[in-house]
Parts: structure tokens; C-alpha cells; sequence
């Protein structure tokens, strides 16, 4: 049984860079052909995928966050790594990793999702 769990602050202040980890458990970040992803939720908005990292360390970015988004991993650690900068009030959002098995969206396993808030 694949296990992710999401870990990090939860609240954040206008301008600095957010930086959440998830930690996977009872499966490895690099098994071939899983993409590993990040996914968030604003209130009162629907799911927003914001990038993934894959099997082989390759990284994809939604366009509108692209220019602030990174994605890293350790594979020692068998954890990846969101890190979104100069955060402003509209990302406040619950925030996922999940997994996927190729690009495609039909997600098998997602942490239990944290809350950020952006905030001064």
C-alpha cells in the first residue's frame, strides 16, 4: 500500500517562498512510469494540478506557475519537493501530492492534503 503524506508549514507571509515535502511510503519515487505530482485546492475553487516530477527526475509546470514553481527530489529519502515562490494571498489553498501512473490524470494515491495560508 502506497502511502504519501504532505509536511510543512501552514502559513506562509506575502512574498516568501513556500516549501512543502511529501514523503512516500511503500513504494519508490523512482519506479518507472510514475509521475509524481502536486496538487491544490483554493477555497471555494476546484483541484488545480500545479506540476510533477517523474520517475526519472524530469519536471513539468502549469504554465501559470511555472516562473515560480520548482519541484526537486531525494531519492534516498524517497521524498519530492514543492517549493512555490513569492506566494501572495491567491495561494492559499489545500495542498496534495499524488500519484499518477504515466502523464495522465487518473490519480491512484493522494496524501490527506495540507492547508496553507497565506498571510501577513
Amino acid at each position: 500500500q502506497v502511502q504519501l503524506q504532505e509536511s510543512g508549514p501552514g502559513l506562509v507571509k506575502p512574498s516568501q517562498t513556500l516549501s512543502l515535502t511529501c514523503t512516500v511510503s511503500g513504494g519508490s519515487i523512482t519506479t518507472y512510469l510514475y509521475y509524481w505530482n502536486w496538487i491544490r485546492q483554493p477555497p471555494g475553487k476546484g483541484l488545480e494540478w500545479m506540476g510533477s516530477i517523474t520517475y526519472s527526475g524530469n519536471t513539468y509546470y502549469t504554465p501559470s506557475l511555472s516562473g515560480r514553481t520548482s519541484i526537486s527530489r531525494d531519492t534516498s529519502k524517497n521524498q519530492f519537493t514543492l517549493q512555490l515562490n513569492s506566494v501572495t494571498l491567491e495561494d492559499t489553498a489545500v495542498y496534495y501530492c499524488a500519484r499518477v501512473y504515466g502523464s495522465g490524470t487518473n490519480y491512484d494515491y493522494w496524501g490527506q492534503g495540507t492547508q496553507v495560508t497565506v498571510s501577513s
